[in-house]
């Protein structure tokens, strides 16, 4: 998730070092959104959070950042299978400010940024762990029979989910 610059800087590079570059792949710009991924990206690795029930797992999340960004939220799903109430197993997300208009008043606004998203991400593993409205029903079932499996941390921290 956080090769964006690397990525953007071997981009100008090979498009800096072509011979028959046409005059308009030279003076192309890099657009606004790309610019504010680059700074978003580099205050992200100054700081990534981690705490909570989860701590340890390594969890994989895909990023899409629309052409929109900022004024529309980028779409997240989590890659990694995992037994969360608010995670489906196909990679589903219930996080309100991923959404562009929420009930709550707590969606995506375009003063928010890449961080606010991780942190929000982060907050499901610990805050917002929420079992009374659940994305993954059988997940906060399951937490609501058996409560003493959290402070241990979850079934399957790899990632696996319960036969």
């Amino acid at each position: 998730m956080l090769t964006l610059a690397s990525k953007l800087k071997r981009d100008d590079g090979l498009k800096g070092s072509r011979a028959s570059a046409t005059a308009s792949d030279s003076t192309r710009r890099v657009s606004v959104r790309d610019r504010l991924l680059v700074k978003e990206v580099a205050e992200l690795e100054a700081n990534l959070p981690y705490e909570g029930y989860y701590q340890g797992g390594k969890f994989q999340f895909e990023t899409e950042v629309p052409d929109a960004y900022n004024m529309v939220p980028p779409k997240v799903k989590c890659l990694t299978r995992i037994w969360h109430p608010n995670i489906t197993e196909t990679g589903e997300i219930c996080l309100s400010l991923l959404r562009e208009h929420s009930i709550d008043g707590t969606g995506w606004a375009p003063t928010r940024t890449l961080k606010d998203v991780v942190w929000g991400l982060n907050s499901l593993f610990t805050d917002l762990l929420n079992f009374d409205d659940p994305l993954n029903i059988e997940a906060a079932e399951h937490h609501l029979r058996d409560k003493g499996w959290h402070p241990d941390g979850p079934p399957h921290l790899d990632g696996g989910l319960p036969e």
